[in-house]
Order: structure tokens, then C-alpha cells, then sequence
């Protein structure tokens, strides 16, 4: 496949005045996205945005290339990835647009794009628009113009919509809950649904001011959702991330639940209920203690590359419903069509109401391995993963480890990076054997300088 130019696994993406993340490359790239999608019958495109105040900027840049190629615009102001790509098919818009850097600082932000199914475009569609802005921009006709409209009730349409995937007949009554928005696209949504719901709800990073998402909150950064739980004498603590496809929760010890523990509690619930489906999908980098905790229930588990986007693709190979990364993305296909905090975390918390169970409870089947990453810089170019002396000093390892654990050698897709990681069932092994491996990768790497 040819390497794209702009479009990496996640859209667009950059530091908010430089190129690409500028208002002449957002307007181009809103035509261009409009004349590659109106060749299948595009005519309306929403678009959505977090809280960071760049957002203003490239949703007036994107709004005005869109009109220019002939594309009616629905703006639907702040809300959640997932909220927009549920409404690209409940509103049946073509296609949807996201405006956001996800769990990066304020000063970054990005565009990517969902279809009509509410799924990231194929990547030959996004191959097309990279080449539709190397062309001329140009301007339909007067009378073919687009128009644009706001949507306002968009974030009442998500709430109700996240409220119906809880389960009939139960409810957070009784429950003390702190969630912590990260000051972003989900400060208007989140504490709804829970209330709404039944829960008493002590919220926290909820006062978006366009340069404070993610700012010492939120997902990425859980010590002050910690405190406040253990502070409240709170039942469980939520963490979303900046555009609220990431969650992370708390039990109500102050544990911290990532990713790899949501993803058991939702797979064990589901198959308690006879709704899992097949298997659960994880990345390389997901515990090893997930995969044999769900292998103890019976549950088949498979592994992808890093990247919501890969946990996808083989989900669907599969035909599976439920997945996801230690990072807190967690799919469930058969609620929403991409990662989602609020649907995620509902799901955990039907689990406890259903079980009348605390957080910790529900995890307690799932023990995770020590694991160590070790990231060794190379010189760009070169590929020391390769070499002989690092392939024998991680067979070695391997060997030692046997069935109890695993060595995994990954090139950063960003950096040239080379991580290291290794995870067995003893600390001192695992620190021991990354060690090593990271030392011979460091020697090769010097060698090649």
C-alpha cells in the first residue's frame, strides 16, 4: 500500500499552528474529503469537536471546504468520538468529522473521519484525499453550494442513547460515583447519563476553558481521581480521556483499573450472559494475565498490532464483538461501532449492579504479570531488532521463560525507538531479562551509528 503523507493510524494529527494542524490545510482538506466522498453520493457531513480552543479554528477552516466542494455541514459543537460516529448513522449523515487530539495537551489537535457506519474510513478512501490535495482547489458553482446547520440537540440524542445500552431493570441507585472528565468532550455527558441513571455522581476536571483538557486529569493522569474517591468514600471513580474513547476507573481501595481489567470484567459479564460471541481481542501489548485469566473461563483470546484501529480489523476477521488496549480503548461491536468511555464504562458498572459486586470483586479473577519496557533510541534507517545478537539474547530469554512468560521487541512508529518489553511471573526475572535484551539492543544500535 502507498505510504500516506497526512493520515496516520488516528486521522490527522499535530501541534495546533504548524502544518498540517493549520486553517489553510484544514479548508483544503475539507474539499478535498468533500470531493473524494461526493463521488459516492456524500452530501452531509457532521462535525463534531473536543474543548481544546483551537477547535474553533479548524471547525470554521473544515465547515468552509466542505461548502466550497458542495457538502452540507452539520456542526454539532463539543462531544465524544464516539458520540459523532453514532450520529453520523442516527442522523444519516455520510460521513462523519472529529476535531480532536484525544489524550494529547491543549496546543495539539487533530481531524479524522468516520463513514455513514460510524466505522474510520478504509484507508484507499483516505489514500484518495491525500491525492485529491495535491490538485487545485476550486469552488462549485453558486447554486451548488453547501449549507450549514447546528445541531442542537446532539448532546440530548447521546445521552439518551448511552442510557439505553444500561440494562433494563437495573440501575446506579445507591452508588457514589466520581467521574473525571479530563476536562473535555465528555463534561456534558458523562455525569448526565449517571445521575440520570440513579447514581450520585461528585464530578472532577468538568470545567473545560480550552486549554485545560487533559490537564493533570482525566484518563492519562488518575491521582487526583484516586484521591477524590478514596476522600468521598466513593463506590468507584471513571476517568475519560480528552475526546472520551478512553476510560480508566478506580475501585473504591483507590486501585486503578486499565484497559486489560475492563476488558475481562465485560468479556466475563458477557459470557455469563451468554452474549460474548466468540473471543476477546487484546494487542501485543496486553497482559499476559488477561490472556490466561480468560483462557481459565473458557474464553479464546487473540492478539493485533498496537492500535485501536488493528483491535478492530481483527475483531471484524473474527467476527467478534469485544476488544480492546490496556490504554483504556475497549469495543464492544455489538453496542456502538468504535471505542467508547461511556458505553465501556456502563458496562462495568452493570456488571457490579448485576453481580452486587464491588469493582475489586469482579477483578479479583484476573492477576496481572510484572512487566518491564525498556525503550533503547537507534539510528534512524537501521532496524537492530534484526540483528543476530539481539534475535539470540531474546531466544535465550524466551527459552528461559518458557510458557510463564513472553519477550516482545516493537520499533515505535513515531520515534526510533526500539521497546523492550518482557513480562513473566517474577518481578526480578522480568527487570533481569529486559535488562539484558536492552543491553544488546543498545550495543547493536551504537554499532550502526
Amino acid at each position: 500500500m502507498k505510504e500516506r503523507k497526512y493520515f496516520g493510524t488516528d486521522g490527522v494529527r499535530g501541534l495546533v499552528g504548524t502544518s498540517p494542524i493549520n486553517p489553510e490545510f484544514a479548508m483544503k482538506l475539507g474539499w478535498a474529503a468533500g470531493r473524494v466522498l461526493s463521488q459516492s453520493g456524500t452530501k452531509k457531513v457532521i462535525i463534531g469537536k473536543d474543548t481544546r480552543i483551537s477547535g474553533y479554528m479548524l471547525e470554521t477552516a473544515l465547515e468552509a471546504g466542505l461548502i466550497a466542494a458542495g457538502i452540507d455541514v452539520v456542526l454539532l459543537g463539543p462531544m465524544p468520538t464516539p458520540a459523532v460516529a453514532y450520529l453520523a448513522q442516527t442522523f444519516r449523515a455520510e460521513a462523519g468529522i472529529v476535531i480532536s487530539a484525544s489524550h494529547n495537551p491543549y496546543y495539539d489537535n487533530g481531524i479524522k473521519f468516520f463513514n455513514g457506519q460510524g466505522l474510520k474510513l478504509d484507508d484507499a478512501v483516505e489514500l484518495q484525499i491525500e491525492a485529491m490535495l495535491d490538485e487545485q482547489m476550486t469552488c462549485v458553482a453558486s447554486d451548488k453550494l453547501g449549507k450549514a446547520s447546528r445541531l442542537v440537540s446532539a448532546d440530548g440524542r447521546y445521552i439518551e442513547f448511552c442510557k439505553s445500552q444500561f440494562p433494563q431493570g437495573l440501575s446506579l441507585e445507591g452508588l457514589k460515583i466520581v467521574v473525571d472528565c479530563a476536562n473535555g468532550a465528555t463534561y456534558h455527558i458523562a455525569p448526565s447519563v449517571m445521575r440520570e441513571l440513579g447514581a450520585e455522581v461528585i464530578t472532577h476536571a468538568c470545567e473545560p476553558n480550552g486549554v485545560n483538557i487533559n490537564h493533570e486529569c482525566g484518563a492519562t493522569h488518575v491521582d487526583t481521581l484516586k484521591r477524590k474517591v478514596l476522600e468521598f468514600k466513593a463506590d468507584v471513580g471513571i476517568a475519560y480521556d480528552g475526546d472520551g474513547d478512553r476510560v480508566m476507573m478506580v475501585d473504591h481501595n483507590g486501585r486503578v483499573f486499565d484497559g486489560d481489567d475492563l476488558v475481562y470484567i465485560i468479556a466475563c459479564q458477557a459470557a455469563e450472559d451468554d452474549m460474548l460471541g466468540g473471543g476477546v481481542v487484546g494487542t501485543v501489548m496486553s497482559n499476559m494475565g488477561l490472556e490466561n485469566a480468560l483462557k481459565a473461563k473458557g474464553i479464546e483470546f487473540a492478539r493485533s498490532k498496537v492500535g485501536d484501529r488493528y483491535v478492530m480489523e481483527l475483531l471484524q476477521q473474527k467476527g467478534w464483538k469485544i476488544g480492546g488496549e490496556s490504554s483504556g480503548h475497549v469495543l464492544n461491536l455489538d453496542l456502538i461501532s468504535t471505542g467508547d468511555g461511556i458505553i465501556s464504562s456502563l458496562q462495568v458498572l452493570a456488571a457490579m449492579v448485576a453481580q452486587n459486586r464491588t469493582l475489586q470483586d469482579l477483578g479479583a479473577g484476573f492477576t496481572k504479570y510484572p512487566m518491564k519496557m525498556i525503550n533503547v533510541r537507534y539510528t534512524a534507517g537501521t532496524d537492530p531488532t534484526k540483528a543476530p545478537e539481539v534475535l539470540s539474547a531474546v531466544a535465550e530469554v524466551e527459552l528461559a521463560l518458557g510458557e510463564k512468560g513472553r519477550v516482545l521487541l516493537r520499533k515505535s512508529g513515531t520515534e526510533p525507538v526500539v521497546r523492550v518489553m518482557v513480562e513473566a511471573e517474577q518481578e526480578k526475572i522480568v527487570i533481569d531479562s529486559a535488562q539484558k535484551i536492552a543491553a544488546v539492543v543498545e550495543s547493536m544500535s551504537k554499532q550502526t551509528d
